[in-house]
């Protein structure tokens, strides 16, 4: 495996879908990462399903979606929430069912997730995030 690689969206090979279904880049697959889970989706319509209704509890994942284009709406545990590209929708409870739909064709979703650990390591240097505002 190469030590990086830089492509384009475009360059990465689809899952097969039905043809109602929302364009699938498996990021993780692709480029073999194994730290976290990484998708992107597109929807090819509006209104389209861009995640179907899910909760995390077997695989015990947090999860983290960036609207990079477009509008989704995300529905988290029953409550509807619109949310335009810039924006991220975290999710560090395994047990929130979620789902999000697209607004208008072209809205792009980035999934990201990771199993959950009984506390936040990080490489880098723990000073650099003191007084750092956290949810």
């Amino acid at each position: 495996m190469a030590r990086f690689a830089v492509k384009r969206l475009e360059e990465v090979p689809r899952i097969p879908t039905e043809t109602d279904d929302p364009d699938w880049y498996p990021i993780q697959h692709y480029f073999r990462f194994t730290a976290f889970g990484a998708n992107v989706y597109v929807a090819k319509v509006d209104s389209e399903e861009l995640l179907a209704a899910h909760d995390e509890r077997s695989s015990n994942q947090e999860e983290l979606y960036f609207v990079t284009t477009g509008e989704a709406t995300f529905t988290l545990d029953d409550e509807e929430i619109d949310v335009p590209a810039g924006s991220v929708v975290a999710v560090p409870d395994p047990s929130v069912r979620r789902a999000a739909s697209a607004k208008t064709a072209g809205t792009t979703v980035i999934a990201i997730g990771g199993e959950a650990r009984d506390e936040f390591r990080s490489s880098w240097n723990p000073s650099w995030f003191e007084g750092a505002p956290r949810v």
